[in-house]
């Protein structure tokens, strides 16, 4: 091979080596094949910018589902203004005679709250399961925790309109106000509420058998634990065993660590600590269920 050849296959080799491919990621940014392939830093933007824009994504899907958006923040606040039409002149001589509003805003924001966290990502996301799209997105650029988060994220920032929305409300047309002694006590149980219905929605799709299922699903779940966990009326009269069943789950601590912060004789910070230590297990327990039951493809 003469002198011309090799610098021919040379300089070939090097255009080769030097050449990139480019490949178009989901924002629309573009990467090098050289640089995916040697590990290098890529235009590709960071993690905690994908969470953002798979979060953005998720709200604007969200928002656009009319009836989803209902279901999730609008019906809670029907409750609130329907319930409050009929009793709200009323005093609950059980509660030390607080107004009904000061009692039930709370109990409405515990209903809400979960509404918008376990209702909201289970059923979407055993209907995202059902229809391919979590299969699909496996086998996309996109890593699935970043879909997670982003779905999770999501969930959390409708959570917080939800809490927004429905604190006006009560404040703003039935006349509740929140002692500011008990600020620390309604911020923890809001937070350590969400995460936790958050959690058990990711797990009980693990159980859910099909998209069809889903609404029945968590409907028998949550909708009898809302009546024994006093969100729609006082059970000063109930029977202990009842009472003792309610509180082992999150519904009944969610419920009463809200009402427990707006009461007007609570003292303290207003932490019902009792009801976050019940939160705590159940979303560690989701996480658990999770990490070892999660199902990315319908079952066959």
């Amino acid at each position: 091979m003469n002198a011309t050849s090799m610098n021919s296959t040379s300089m070939t080799t090097t255009s080769l080596t030097t050449a990139s491919l480019t490949t178009t990621s989901l924002d629309g940014t573009t990467t090098t094949e050289l640089s995916r392939l040697t590990g290098e830093t890529s235009d590709r933007p960071g993690d905690l910018r994908l969470v953002a824009s798979q979060i953005r994504f998720e709200q604007r899907a969200f928002w656009r589902n009319r009836s989803r958006a209902f279901f999730s923040v609008g019906f809670p606040l029907v409750f609130l203004v329907v319930f409050n039409a009929i009793n709200g002149s009323h005093r609950i001589s059980e509660l030390g005679g607080i107004s009904y509003a000061t009692w039930f805003v709370p109990g409405i924001l515990a209903y809400g709250l979960i509404m918008a966290t376990f209702m909201n990502i289970a059923v979407s996301t055993a209907i995202a399961r059902d229809t391919g799209i979590l299969k699909r997105i496996r086998g996309t650029a996109l890593p699935p925790w970043v879909f997670l988060a982003g779905r999770i994220g999501s969930t959390l920032v409708t959570a917080a309109v939800l809490v927004g929305v429905t604190l006006a409300l009560g404040v703003g047309a039935y006349g509740v106000t929140i002692p500011t002694s008990t600020l620390p006590g309604l911020v923890l149980t809001i937070v350590v509420g969400t995460i936790c219905f958050t959690s058990l929605g990711l797990a009980i799709t693990c159980v859910i058998p099909n998209a069809d299922a889903a609404p029945a699903v968590v409907n028998l779940l949550v909708l009898p634990l809302t009546f024994i966990s006093g969100i729609w009326m006082v059970l000063s009269g109930a029977p202990v065993w009842l009472d003792a069943t309610a509180k082992v789950f999150p519904v009944r601590a969610l419920a009463h660590g809200l009402q427990h912060a707006f009461d007007p004789a609570t003292t303290g910070i207003g932490v019902e600590w009792g009801g976050i230590a019940v939160l705590t297990a159940w979303a560690l327990g989701g996480l658990v269920v999770c990490l070892r039951w999660f199902r990315w493809e319908p079952k066959r």
